[in-house]
């Protein structure tokens, strides 16, 4: 998550899910769909849900915008994905197969990989990686807010909103903007 924002790091989370967690809770979870097709208090809703199941796992990685400036977004992305999977560890056998949202494979990753198109918008187990993701970074940027007050950090997550892009030229960026993103590096 945080793909196209200005500020922050991108958050990626990787899950796992028994299939009697499928079969059964998928149900009861029919309206979770891709984060952003979500209000917020929805994405919380359906968070705290998912993170109290325990046919379900779920591992977060985070890769800084200093590292985002250094391999550009698609890496830094796929370098969350890889890491997430890596941190990954069920307590129930399954069988493993990663679903890639995107239209590659992750180099690095050993398991079997499907690449899914708009994977976090057609299939469920996508799209619950996606809201755990999209809630904990909001999280992190509610912090960055406190840290960094002048931003609005807690309003707009790090995006490049009409008031973000205003303080940016007011304050100039600040540690956690990402310099390689066209608006903050025409500033410096």
């Amino acid at each position: 998550m945080g793909m196209g924002c200005l500020a922050g790091p991108v958050v990626v989370c990787a899950v796992a899910m028994t299939n009697h967690f499928y079969n059964e809770h998928h149900k009861k979870l029919h309206w979770l769909r891709e984060s952003k097709l979500l209000l917020p208090h929805q994405r919380e809703k359906f968070a705290a849900e998912l993170l109290k199941e325990k046919d379900l796992v779920y591992a977060i990685s985070s890769v800084s915008p200093k590292m985002i400036d250094k391999i550009n977004i698609y890496q830094a992305a796929r370098l969350g994905m890889k890491n997430a999977i890596k941190k990954l560890k069920p307590s129930f056998d399954l069988k493993t197969i990663v679903l890639v949202d995107g239209k590659t494979k992750i180099r690095g990753v050993d398991y079997e990989q499907v690449p899914i198109v708009k994977g976090d918008r057609k299939i469920f187990v996508i799209a619950c990686a996606s809201v755990i993701a999209k809630v904990h970074r909001d999280k992190m940027m509610v912090g960055y807010a406190q840290k960094y007050p002048d931003y609005g950090f807690e309003k707009h997550k790090g995006y490049g909103t009409k008031y973000h892009q205003a303080q940016l030229i007011a304050l100039g960026p600040c540690e956690i903007h990402r310099r390689s993103f066209a608006p903050v590096a025409k500033m410096l």
